[in-house]
């Protein structure tokens, strides 16, 4: 699957999550979301891109978020 999609799929996890009112328990919900709905291919895909191109795209939240809790 191409980055972009990714990047784009994550974003959209992130518009779901980032409303709530605590960002800590928002990041870690779309960090199992990430986990539990992802293939690890994807998984892995997506955090080559946060760990190589700093996440190049993704909302900051998401960023976070895989940075927090999938690394």
């Amino acid at each position: 699957m191409q980055t972009e999609h990714l990047v784009t799929m994550a974003n959209q996890i992130g518009d779901f999550f980032k409303s709530s009112p605590d960002k800590a328990q928002a990041k870690k919900d779309i960090a199992n979301h990430l986990q539990r709905y992802w293939a690890a291919s994807m998984r892995q895909q997506i955090l080559a891109h946060v760990q190589e191109q700093q996440g190049e795209g993704l909302q900051p939240i998401v960023r976070d978020a895989i940075n927090e809790h999938l690394v």
